[in-house]
């Protein structure tokens, strides 16, 4: 497959169209507040918005069963499944067949982050643009904006990690070094005024530490844009917490709330509760990895790696790196793995974090798709020797109580509904944002953040590092044409 920027250009390309809304649909979409969803994931995020006072006409997500249980907990919408690279003009076409206004007042999208990362193998660092580009999903802003430059929403809300502002990639369209932020800025062009935002989401009352980037685009013919420039705000909502308040809601005190049964690893029958079937774990047995977690100290915040006994319990001395007791020989208390020969080695990765127990006492760690296994970050329970259930983990990133999951894990496991939480945004911020947003367009500019918040600083900081550079000597020729990004649009 040929992979020159003249080949992918002339593949990945979208026109940029500009379609004036008529006076009558302007007046339409100014008494509504229709909405539309790209990259759905469960639509638990946009549950906030809906709450606000937004109705989702349409909800596209390229799995369908998360798709399901997105179109379960929004009963007005249609969904589109798919590759948004395939499906954005059905996305366009069923919002014209299901909405009531003629343009959106809101478009979100919650596009992959996985690609952002720089912890993953092959990603390089966040300023090497070639390795940015080998991930395709880094560039799907270009969905963001083609529908946007359709349907023409008032607003357009963008959600992801704190590196969507600045990681850069090759722009498809020149070779130049850009971040996803930027390169959706600019495709957006002059009818929106951008505004980014970067927070911690503790801040805002969820009870755990989870970074994420905002962006919010307003177009510049809303009376919004005067109203922020007087009052000198951003579309955000003031935050309501702080660590150095000391008010962030600690993991204790979510749990404590939620009202969970205690649970144990240890057997089938102590790891489940029958009455609330997502609050499960795993069932480990009383074997190794049981033990491990058994000795990490309860309410420690401690990590397996500073297990300095056995299982016999010696009270030889031991070092960092050492696997097993040096008295008996039998393996220490720690992430260990037996070589063919009969040998002992501690586990190889991330010692920092992994393997821990959550403090009780701060905001729970991010909640992520890999909320059920026991060697990722901070997933043990701060008490009870466990990971936690997906009730839980739920309850952290605050999906409501009723929210609808179907037959999600009865069909589809543990595994699937971890990943529809993990990557779920919290809808007490979003409900938070939705309704500043409806203030804004209603031409209220109460409730909003300070366009000096560090937040805003910070987000503006970062964007500014996504520009890049127009030194073309910083990649040759090869770097800049070989952009091996898969972007076949339909």
């Amino acid at each position: 497959m040929p992979t020159s920027l003249k080949h992918i250009k002339r593949r990945c390309k979208l026109p940029v169209i500009l379609d004036h809304p008529t006076k009558r649909e302007i007046e339409m979409s100014s008494s509504t507040l229709d909405a539309a969803s790209l990259f759905s994931n469960c639509g638990a995020g946009d549950v906030g918005y809906a709450k606000a006072g937004f109705s989702f006409r349409v909800m596209a997500e390229i799995k369908q069963r998360r798709l399901a249980v997105a179109l379960a907990n929004h009963k007005d919408a249609r969904g589109v499944p798919g590759d948004l690279r395939f499906t954005w003009r059905d996305v366009i076409a069923s919002y014209h067949n299901e909405s009531r206004s003629g343009r959106p007042a809101l478009l979100s999208a919650c596009p992959p982050c996985q690609g952002m990362s720089t912890a993953r193998g092959g990603r390089g660092r966040e300023g090497d643009a070639a390795a940015g580009s080998r991930d395709g999903r880094n560039l799907l802003v270009e969905v963001i904006a083609q529908v946007a430059n359709r349907l023409q929403p008032r607003i357009v809300v963008v959600e992801n990690v704190a590196a969507f502002l600045s990681r850069l990639v090759l722009n498809p369209r020149n070779g130049e070094p850009i971040s996803a932020a930027v390169l959706l800025r600019d495709l957006l062009g002059p009818r929106y005024e951008c505004f980014p935002f970067l927070t911690d989401l503790a801040d805002y009352g969820v009870p755990q530490r989870r970074v994420r980037a905002f962006t919010t685009f307003v177009r510049n013919d809303e009376p919004a844009i005067a109203a922020l420039a007087q009052s000198e705000c951003v579309p955000y909502p003031i935050p309501t917490a702080s660590a150095e308040a000391g008010n962030w809601t600690s993991l204790e005190q979510a749990l404590s709330h939620l009202g969970a049964k205690c649970l144990d690893a240890k057997s089938k029958e102590a790891a489940r509760d029958p009455s609330r079937p997502m609050h499960a774990v795993p069932v480990w047995g009383f074997n190794h990895q049981y033990r491990m977690v058994a000795a990490i100290p309860p309410s420690s915040g401690g990590r397996a790696w500073d297990t300095a006994v056995c299982e016999d319990r010696c009270n030889s001395p031991v070092g960092a790196d050492d696997a097993v007791c040096p008295a008996c020989n039998n393996p220490l208390l720690r992430p260990v793995v037996q070589e063919a020969d009969g040998s002992y080695r501690l586990v190889r990765g991330f010692r920092r974090s992994s393997y821990s127990r959550m403090r009780p006492d701060a905001p729970a760690p991010t909640i992520t798709t890999a909320s059920g296994h026991v060697g990722s970050d901070n997933t043990i329970h701060p008490v009870e020797n466990r990971v936690l259930s997906p009730l839980e983990c739920a309850h952290l990133q605050t999906i409501p109580d009723d929210f609808d999951w179907g037959g999600a894990l009865d069909d589809w496991g543990p595994t699937a509904v971890r990943a529809m939480i993990g990557e779920a945004v919290p809808p007490r911020f979003t409900e938070m944002h939705g309704r500043v947003l409806v203030a804004l367009l209603e031409g209220r500019t109460e409730g909003l953040a300070s366009a000096n918040d560090r937040r805003v600083v910070k987000a503006i900081e970062r964007m500014q590092r996504g520009v890049g550079t127009t030194n073309p000597g910083r990649y040759t020729a090869d770097q800049r044409q070989a952009i091996p990004i898969d972007c076949r649009w339909r």
